[in-house]
């Protein structure tokens, strides 16, 4: 079962003194691309939390956020007293205004307030953690019911490509008699005798050119080794990835063996469903 690399997962976790918010939203990428954005006081725990979600999600570009809103009486911002004390006098001392004005721009000045780094209590992380894990069972939950959405689209395309190849095959006995029939008159219009145990050679010559029984037998094996690939227990983007490229190789060998217009039009609807494909496997897990 495919998973997309499209999600979201949310988690808010109340604490006495604080609300942490937790979110993890993830797009398409080649590889795991994470962006960590947390508050200075948790970034000792910020390699545990990556390895976490790493192990998690694998690949994707990865946006990961832990805010922390205060919603009790501590806080680990305090005023410098002595320092806005000194900037007071000095101000009075060039001029002699209203203490309340004064007061008001000493605190805009540098060294006014003071962060007390808080050490993080360890109850509290594995709080964060069971959140982490909450916000990443959401956001997988979201990428399976993605994967569903274009596991769907791939077999209709995987559907529609085998229906079109028992078209072609179902053309190809015509295909050849119209190219002997080609190869024919050309010698004809020669008005030339030629030998015709040589001719016979040359024509399997060029008839064995434009076969294409090989491309149709290795193209359906490539169909059918996508949709087991497709329902197979881990989500494989890459795989599928690779297959898609021999399909499609077939497929423009067939194009370019044809020389029949009714097949290589059938060839052309083959190579448009490839590429809804290939945009959609982009976004596979």
């Amino acid at each position: 079962m495919i998973k997309s690399m499209t999600g979201f997962g949310k988690s808010i976790l109340q604490l006495p003194t604080k609300k942490i918010t937790i979110e993890v939203k993830s797009l398409n990428s080649k590889n795991l691309d994470l962006n960590a954005r947390i508050p200075s006081q948790y970034r000792e725990k910020e390699l545990q939390m990556r390895n976490t979600i790493a192990k998690k999600l694998v690949r994707g570009k990865v946006d990961f956020g832990l805010y922390v809103e205060a919603t009790g009486e501590e806080t680990s911002n305090k005023v410098n007293e002595g320092i806005v004390k000194e900037y007071i006098r000095q101000l009075s001392s060039i001029h002699q205004g209203d203490t309340i004005e004064l007061l008001k721009m000493a605190v805009r000045m540098p060294d006014a307030l003071k962060t007390e780094r808080e050490e993080i209590d360890e109850i509290e992380f594995t709080a964060i953690k069971e959140a982490l894990t909450k916000a990443l069972s959401e956001i997988e939950e979201y990428r399976s019911d993605e994967g569903k959405a274009l596991e769907k689209d791939f077999n209709l395309r995987i559907k529609n490509i085998s229906e079109l190849l028992a078209k072609v095959i179902e053309v190809d006995p015509e295909r050849m008699e119209v190219v002997r029939e080609r190869l024919h008159k050309a010698i004809s219009d020669l008005k030339e005798e030629v030998d015709q145990n040589r001719f016979e050679q040359e024509l399997i010559y060029y008839l064995e050119k434009f076969d294409i029984t090989e491309e149709k037998v290795r193209l359906a094996n490539h169909l059918e080794y996508f949709g087991s690939t497709l329902n197979s227990a881990d989500s494989n983007g890459k795989k599928l990835g690779f297959i898609t490229q021999e399909i499609g190789r077939e497929i423009n060998t067939i194009g370019s063996k044809s020389n029949y217009a009714p097949m290589q039009q059938l060839v052309v609807q083959m190579k448009d469903e490839l590429e809804k494909i290939k945009e959609q496997l982009l976004n596979v897990l």
